[in-house]
């Protein structure tokens, strides 16, 4: 019986962190698709503020980028589609 508790407890704990892990687990945006920046502009608000973009695309209400940062870590950044803002980042 405690080897079902603790394998249930490490399922939920994982399937909690995947979620949170896919756009941060929540829209970074609820304004209507017609009001978000092309990816190309969103990109550009990235690398203007000095990371450098591998990849990028629109997931969930949220931009994903998958980039560099200054020290050249990798850095996913979840971006508000509408104005390009960090919101958060793994």
């Amino acid at each position: 019986m405690r080897k079902i508790a603790i394998f249930t407890v490490a399922a939920v704990t994982f399937g909690a962190a995947s979620a949170q892990a896919d756009s941060l687990g929540k829209p970074c945006t609820s304004a209507p698709q017609a009001q978000w920046l092309p990816i190309a502009q969103l990109q550009a608000k990235v690398e203007a503020q000095g990371y450098k973009v591998h990849k990028a695309k629109l997931k969930n209400a949220c931009g994903e980028l998958y980039t560099l940062d200054k020290n050249g870590n990798r850095v996913e950044l979840f971006v508000d589609p509408t104005n390009g803002q960090i919101i958060g980042q793994m």
